[in-house]
């Protein structure tokens, strides 16, 4: 058993992303499935998006494993380290490309391993963050020293049957919201451990996660192609995979998740708002959430400290599912906005049945290529 004698800090190294495609402003959508009213564009303010599929034809240009592949290239890249390093890859995703074997897995023959540890969790948002702590846990204990860990989500392959050859004018609102609020990406993060004792045994992370949603019906579920039904009776639906959004729910709901799982990280790595330098959220910004903030307990003030802490770029890549987290860190890091010596928060909160998981750490890489600070 290991004492904390034994212990190894743990780094963050550097991370990596990758958007497939070319980004598609809401003007393409507009063309291609109809416009989604302004006053709804305005409260979910994204602008653009990045989507694996062609969005005139519908064609896979990319898989969730390629996107998790290139994600993971660029953060090894920007570490200095040798892909053989890597004893340890975890991968985060709701869109895998088969039931089995685990996306993981394809990610570790592309990257050329021959063996390593391959662990995936099922999950949306909160699952690169929840994978980042395990990760951490097995390295600071000395099972692993060099890990990698990925979020990757491929949603956009759900709802291109519901305008590829279809009427522009004939979507429901409720499909257009989904069409015009999700992307596709992959982000990536490369952790190490130190020696052992080298970690601070005050501690150098505190995490929180919790699912508060054990007596609410789901936010959002994808529906089909699992083992919920018979599989003859499945293809007989119109579609056979489908996304179903709770959309009053989330946006009345969402918030008071946020405000659960900050209230809970913050008090067990014993940080007020006030003390965090960059605080990464999936849509944080996002005028239908923030403006349920006062309602769901954020104070005044912590709403302040918010707003100059956030880092988020929902406007720029769309709601990722597990890569959102990822994506808006790696955004936030080559961008200048977080800087060694930060203090930093990641807190992803996931609609599909109201999940939060937070994780507060101290950033050490310094900005790569010598990116001046933007404020």
């Amino acid at each position: 058993m290991n004492t904390s004698s034994d212990t190894r800090h743990v780094s963050l190294l550097a991370t990596g992303a990758h958007l497939p495609g070319d980004p598609i402003g809401n003007e393409t959508l507009a063309a291609l499935c109809g416009e989604l009213p302004a006053d709804i564009l305005d409260e979910i303010q994204v602008l653009r998006r990045h989507w694996l599929i062609d969005p005139a034809t519908g064609a896979h240009r990319i898989g969730t494993s390629g996107m998790a592949v290139a994600a993971a290239r660029q953060a090894i890249a920007r570490a200095g380290i040798d892909a053989a390093d890597i004893d340890l890859l975890v991968l985060s995703t709701a869109s895998p490309e088969y039931p089995l074997p685990a996306t993981v897995t394809y990610v570790q023959e592309q990257l050329g391993l021959e063996r390593c540890a391959a662990i995936e969790f099922r999950a949306g948002c909160v699952g690169a963050v929840q994978g980042l702590d395990y990760a951490r846990r097995l390295l600071a204990d000395g099972t692993y020293r060099t890990a990698v860990v990925i979020g990757a989500e491929a949603i956009s392959p759900l709802f291109a049957p519901l305008f590829i050859g279809q009427d522009p004018g004939a979507l429901r609102l409720r499909d257009l919201l989904t069409v015009y609020t999700f992307g596709d990406g992959a982000g990536a993060q490369i952790l190490r451990a130190g020696e052992p004792g080298s970690a601070d045994p005050t501690g150098e992370f505190a995490f929180a996660t919790q699912c508060l949603g054990g007596a609410r019906k789901p936010g959002m579920q994808i529906i089909g192609g699992g083992t919920h039904a018979p599989a003859a009776e499945q293809v007989r639906r119109k579609r056979l995979v489908e996304m179903k959004l709770d959309v009053s729910g989330t946006q009345k709901f969402g918030p008071r998740v946020f405000a659960a799982g900050l209230s809970d990280l913050l008090s067990r790595s014993g940080l007020a708002v006030a003390d965090l330098d960059a605080c990464v959220v999936p849509e944080g910004n996002a005028e239908y959430f923030a403006k349920e903030f006062a309602a769901a307990g954020v104070s005044a003030a912590d709403q302040a400290a918010l707003a100059k802490s956030m880092v988020e770029n929902l406007a720029d890549v769309g709601a990722t599912g597990s890569a959102a987290v990822p994506i808006a860190l790696d955004a936030g890091w080559v961008s200048g906005r977080i800087q060694p010596g930060d203090t930093v928060a990641l807190l992803a909160v996931e609609a599909s049945r109201y999940l939060y998981a937070g994780l507060t750490l101290t950033w050490e890489a310094p900005t790569p290529n010598g990116t001046a600070h933007v404020g």
